[in-house]
């Protein structure tokens, strides 16, 4: 199999292309719905969110988002509605270390 974006080879089984990191036809059924992260947000989580739906970098998002914001307020309210509209990305579980028993002193 050939990664659509940079024309490498790579194995059939793979999710992600091992020289450009970008997601391979193959992974487009395991993509992620847009939602608002938890780690890594700033304000609300949108720009984060919208960057990893787009598998771009999350800076370039941030910096398109506030130039649109200057440019006529557009972006300020579009950021409001995208923060209402957008769900919040569900809490990772983490397995928690097996509680010590007491021990009587």
């Amino acid at each position: 199999m050939f990664c659509n974006f940079c024309g490498k080879q790579i194995p059939d089984d793979a999710q992600l292309c091992s020289y450009c990191g970008k997601r391979v036809a193959g992974a487009a059924a395991t993509r992620r719905r847009l939602m608002r992260v938890r780690e890594g947000r700033k304000i609300a989580g949108v720009c984060q969110g919208v960057a990893d739906y787009f598998d771009v970098d999350v800076t370039l998002v941030r910096i398109l988002w506030v130039v649109v914001a200057f440019c006529g307020f557009l972006g300020v309210i579009a950021y409001i509605v995208a923060w209402i509209v957008m769900p919040e990305a569900p809490l990772a579980l983490n397995s928690a270390p097996a509680a010590e028993p007491n021990r009587a002193a």
